[in-house]
């Protein structure tokens, strides 16, 4: 009985590696890549009414059923020379505005604090116009953003940049008056090389005036403006998600950066400090059919 099983055993295997040989010229099995679905219907901004804001009319710690911290100094993949806290020092409501403040002192192991603040769970979108009032700190290794990630990681095997990233504002501040903005994709990054961006200049200082930084995502397109004003426009490239991964909800990002790969070109001028990005209000505005 049992030679009898080991025979057909050996049969079994036999018969089964024959079926799974191909011919020289038999096309391999295809394998299936998620694609985004075709736009299907013209979406427009309404600006009559904001589905989240935050107009900082209190005082104290940002409001926390709005906001959270990201929390750390390993560099943030960037090499910066911060440490994120959730202090008060770093972050706060005053006098109608949120104040993000760097500040030169040792702190945790690194030679900065300072803080960044993430809507993620609290304040997440899919689609619609980004709006943000800010004036910007100033001075050599200074690097505040106002951005936007994906919420979840829905594509490829990297959170970043396979799920993508939007900069509403970008700057350096070895550049002063210059503002930033670009996306981020698996295909389309800074790391290759080939980011998608502009920047422009602005008619006034962005550190001693306010600006209003905007970005209106469409199911299309991707359009970052400078005071009303469109300078950077993605239309969506085609169906791949490597392309265009912009069809899930994002959520906002604050913060001021000190040196880095970008912000640090030029070094970190230590007697600017303290520095800090004020924000008059942040204001999401739906995309509706």
């Amino acid at each position: 009985m049992q030679k009898q099983t080991l025979t057909l055993t050996s049969t079994a295997v036999l018969l089964l590696y024959v079926a799974c040989q191909k011919t020289p010229n038999e096309a391999p099995t295809p394998v299936s890549t998620p694609t985004i679905p075709p736009v299907e219907v013209e979406y427009k901004i309404d600006k009559s009414t904001p589905v989240w804001a935050d107009e900082f009319d209190y005082k104290g710690l940002p409001d926390s059923k709005k906001w959270s911290y990201d929390i750390g100094g390993d560099g943030w993949g960037n090499q910066e020379s911060q440490y994120y806290s959730k202090e008060l020092k770093n972050a706060r409501v005053e006098d109608g505005k949120l104040i993000i403040e760097a500040i030169k002192e040792r702190y945790e192991g690194r030679n900065y604090s300072s803080a960044r603040l993430v809507s993620k769970g609290k304040g997440d979108f899919l689609y619609g116009r980004i709006e943000i009032k800010a004036k910007l700190p100033k001075g050599r290794g200074t690097w505040p953003a106002a951005w936007m990630l994906a919420t979840e990681q829905n594509y490829g095997a990297s959170y970043w940049p396979d799920n993508g990233e939007i900069d509403i504002i970008e700057h350096v501040g070895f550049d002063q008056n210059r503002i930033h903005g670009n996306i981020h994709t698996k295909a389309f990054n800074h790391s290759i090389g080939t980011n998608k961006g502009n920047n422009i200049v602005a008619e006034s200082d962005v550190s001693d005036n306010f600006h209003v930084y905007a970005c209106e995502w469409l199911p299309d397109k991707i359009t970052i403006e400078l005071d009303g004003k469109p300078y950077f426009t993605f239309n969506r490239p085609s169906k791949l998600w490597q392309e265009w991964p912009f069809d899930k909800k994002f959520h906002i990002l604050l913060n001021i950066a000190v040196g880095g790969s970008w912000g640090g070109q030029q070094g970190i001028d230590d007697s600017i400090f303290p520095q800090r990005m004020e924000v008059d209000y942040v204001r999401v505005y739906p995309a509706v059919k």
